[in-house]
């Protein structure tokens, strides 16, 4: 993944791994995206929470996926991404809604870009 993402993740100030809702998180033990994260040698900021559980995106449509995550994510105040280039780590792409989601988030918190890096796409 380092490898094959080099060209998003050479200028950028840390990554942000896709929360999962704490629930979620305690009963998998893990979290795959920060997981992924920690082993790109840049710095890993916890910059989004998941404010609310949802639905998985397994079984869901296009427009579903993005109904299903609108509003479930939240910048963490005391994480800054101002004016940084951040890079959105996740497992997989599939439409790309929760990662859109994700970076309107950020976007909102002031980072200058966000861009995305996935193990897999669908």
């Amino acid at each position: 993944m380092r490898e094959a993402g080099r060209s998003v993740l050479d200028d950028c100030d840390c990554v942000v791994p896709v929360p999962l809702h704490p629930w979620r998180r305690l009963r998998r033990g893990f979290n795959q995206a920060r997981d992924l994260a920690e082993r790109l040698d840049r710095p890993v900021v916890d910059a989004l929470w998941r404010s609310r559980a949802t639905a998985s995106q397994m079984a869901l449509d296009a427009a579903s996926r993005s109904t299903n995550v609108r509003g479930a994510f939240a910048h963490v105040p005391w994480t800054a991404v101002e004016d940084k280039i951040v890079v959105l780590i996740d497992d997989v792409r599939t439409t790309g809604a929760t990662l859109d989601e994700c970076a309107k988030v950020l976007r909102r918190a002031g980072a200058s870009d966000v861009r995305a890096l996935t193990v897999a796409a669908a």
